[in-house]
C-alpha cells in the first residue's frame, strides 16, 4: 500500500518518535532517510512511502496516534 503523509497536527511533535515510526512501518526506508523525511513532513511537505499490506492497519493506527494526516494512494 502506498501512503502520502500530509502533515503532523500535534502541538509538540516528537521528531524521534515520528522517524522511528516511519522506519518501522515502511518497506524500504532506513533510519537516516526517515529522519530527513520527518523534517520535510514537519516543514509541511508531503512524504510518500510504501507500507506492507500485511501490517497496513497497525501502520495507520501508529500514524493516527502521532497525529499525522495521511492519504492512501494505492
Amino acid at each position: 500500500m502506498k501512503l502520502s503523509l500530509l502533515s503532523c497536527e500535534s502541538q509538540r511533535p516528537d521528531q524521534r518518535e515520528i522517524a522511528n515510526c516511519i522506519t518501522e512501518i515502511s518497506l524500504n526506508i532506513d533510519q537516516a532517510l526517515s529522519i530527513e523525511l520527518t523534517g520535510f513532513l514537519l516543514e509541511g511537505d508531503p512524504v510518500d512511502m510504501e507500507v506492507d499490506d500485511k501490517s497496513s492497519s497497525s501502520a495507520l493506527r501508529a500514524l493516527r496516534k502521532l497525529s499525522i494526516d495521511y492519504k492512501i494512494l494505492e
